[in-house]
């Protein structure tokens, strides 16, 4: 699991693309949660298939702060969010958090 968990993938990559107009060279080797360095065809962004408890446990973290992060642009008054994107954002983020908690 990429370092950057939520910097990862293709919805990131759309992202970029639909704001600067060209996407991103994906990365040959990636700094994976539990630090190691590997080549980014060994990590995956499915919760199923990550076989490292580090790794999972960052990833789990990172998902759970990305919802926070999210709820908390949807309560600023003239956010960035409209409420129901936001709402969403954050329940496919805790999922995702609760995908990756399981063992």
């Amino acid at each position: 699991m990429d370092e950057r968990v939520l910097q990862t993938g293709a919805a990131y990559r759309n992202l970029v693309v639909a704001t600067v107009g060209s996407a991103p060279d994906a990365p040959t080797v990636v700094t994976t949660g539990c630090g190691l360095r590997v080549p980014y065809a060994m990590t995956s962004r499915r919760p199923e298939t990550v076989t490292c408890l580090p790794c999972r446990e960052h990833a789990e973290r990172e998902h759970r702060t990305f919802a926070e992060h999210v709820e908390r642009l949807d309560r600023l008054s003239g956010g960035p969010l409209a409420a129901g994107p936001a709402t969403s954002a954050a329940r496919w983020a805790r999922d995702l958090a609760t995908r990756f908690a399981r063992r």
